[in-house]
């Protein structure tokens, strides 16, 4: 399905429907890797249904637990076409493991992926050690402890990075290894064998 006809295709939700959810799409803009708009004119602020109603479960429990911190979508639904882009632009470097192979295609292209972190009350992005799009150690989870144990994250950071993956887990989201922004819906291959790419 191309990412022109997204509107017209009841599986797909827009991000502007989930109540208390800030957006931000990087891709959109010049703040990521590419230094770069990679959207243009696409409307890329859309996931799958199901992704949809595990964010709107995940910024509940935020509610609940952590009353005035609210979840900032930094990129959702992201075109196959845009995806060639980002592994073209590291082809040659040792980078490309923060970037799904198109050949098997990224969840983000099935709506079933988003990047995100946390606002406090005053809209202000919670420090999460490293930044969107930083592609270093520092940005992996399965080295948190590691990082907190020699101080490379603090402890406030590594908090915050813990109330992140709390509440999208609660939506039912899994996060993956080496970036704490990034988070799944539901199994990879099965994403890619039942669900409808966007081109």
């Amino acid at each position: 399905m191309r990412c022109e006809d997204i509107a017209s295709n009841a599986e797909f939700r827009r991000l502007c429907a989930i109540d208390d959810v800030v957006v931000d799409l990087r891709y959109a803009g010049t703040s990521n890797f590419v230094g770069r708009d990679l959207y243009g004119t696409l409307d890329c602020a859309w996931l799958h249904h199901r992704a949809a109603t595990g964010l709107e479960k995940a910024v509940k429990w935020l509610a609940r637990e952590a009353p005035g911190h609210r979840v900032l979508v930094l990129d959702a639904l992201r075109p196959h076409r845009v995806q060639l882009q980002l592994w073209d632009f590291l082809e040659g470097t040792d980078l490309r493991q923060y970037v799904a192979d198109p050949a098997r295609g990224s969840i983000h292209s099935f709506g079933m992926a988003l990047d995100a972190t946390l606002i406090d009350a005053q809209g202000r992005e919670l420090d999460m050690g490293s930044g969107f799009d930083e592609m270093t150690e520092l940005s992996h989870p399965r080295l948190d402890e590691q990082h907190l144990a020699s101080g490379a994250l603090t402890p406030a950071q590594h908090s915050n990075r813990v109330l992140l993956r709390s509440a999208m887990n609660a939506g039912g989201f899994e996060g993956i290894d080496n970036e704490w922004w990034h988070f799944d819906m539901l199994d990879r291959e099965l994403v890619r064998r039942t669900y409808t790419r966007v081109e």
